[in-house]
């Protein structure tokens, strides 16, 4: 069974390297293009995909958009038999989606039809979930909508952030699509429709999305913070300047929404209801520091107010 994979950050790369490992055929890889970084904006860094790709001497094709009739007879010369699609970053219209014989299938971080759409693991620890999982689907043209061919479940843990929970749900994901194409080769996977009424949805994160509210309770901020680590940081401002909040905990305090209540190893701010102690702080433009060190720099004092 020929294969061509789709995906593009850190997240798609232990699935392709359990494809390598499993000795599949791997038609071709099909990723973002390389992004210019810098000031200059001279430099092109790969996505991680591709260099995972050419590691393994698999071919790499990069469209801008992956639709147009060049990049769909790029597609079907590589004959592939299956396509498979992990956070690649882009919608596939219906007619790549045909391309494969045997169809695409998704590995989508989460248990559907909860949470379709771009960010899965955000939204699950903002809601307040205790387990999460993968799910591997059967593409269609909507989103996130087709049939569930197997599924993996985990715990979300109490403290858990965003980052620590999408690396495991990336080897959950390997580990679960080769479990899934094993039961596709021995015609053995029984897809089951979604219950469409059931459906939540997980929309691409906004710099809103990440603002700290602090008329809210601090369980909720709490959650906002761990959602938005390591990216994009969930923020608020100091004397007008950016500020964004890591590692935080739900403790005991009480005051006016947004004061500083004690300001040395960890900073706890008062929220609506309880307050929270944060433990790393990031300046616009700056590097993550721990709470003590930016203290000692004179960076916050007791009483001063974050809006």
């Amino acid at each position: 069974m020929r294969i061509v994979f789709f995906g593009t950050p850190v997240f798609s790369v232990p699935s392709l390297q359990a494809l390598v490992s499993g000795r599949f055929d791997i038609a071709g890889v099909v990723t973002q293009p390389d992004k210019p970084q810098g000031r200059s904006r001279s430099e092109l860094i790969p996505p991680p995909v591709k260099l995972t790709a050419q590691s393994e001497g698999i071919p790499v094709l990069q469209p801008e958009r992956p639709l147009g009739d060049v990049f769909t007879a790029s597609l079907r010369r590589l004959e592939p038999d299956l396509g498979i699609v992990v956070a690649y970053g882009h919608i596939l219209r219906p007619e790549i989606l045909t391309v494969p014989p045997r169809g695409m299938v998704n590995v989508h971080a989460s248990l559907l039809p909860r949470y379709r759409g771009a960010a899965p693991v955000q939204h699950a620890i903002l809601r307040g979930e205790t387990e999460t999982g993968i799910s591997i689907m059967q593409m269609e043209p909507g989103l996130d909508s087709g049939p569930v061919l197997h599924r993996l479940v985990t715990e979300i843990e109490p403290e858990e952030t965003a980052g620590a929970l999408a690396g495991r749900l990336s080897n959950l994901g390997a580990t679960a699509l080769i479990e899934a194409l094993s039961l596709i080769s021995g015609g053995l996977a029984r897809a089951q429709p979604q219950d469409h009424g059931r459906a939540t949805y997980a929309p691409k994160i906004d710099r809103d999305m990440a603002r700290l509210v602090w008329q809210r309770d601090a369980s909720t901020l709490v959650r906002q913070i761990r959602a938005f680590d390591p990216s994009p940081g969930a923020w608020t401002t100091l004397n007008g300047s950016v500020l964004k909040l890591f590692g935080a905990r739900e403790v005991a305090g009480t005051g006016e929404p947004g004061d500083v209540l004690a300001a040395g190893d960890r900073l706890v701010i008062a929220a609506a209801r309880g307050a929270i102690a944060v433990h790393e702080v990031q300046l616009a433009g700056k590097t993550r520091l721990p709470v003590d060190a930016w203290v000692r720099g004179r960076g916050v004092s007791v009483g001063q107010r974050l809006e």
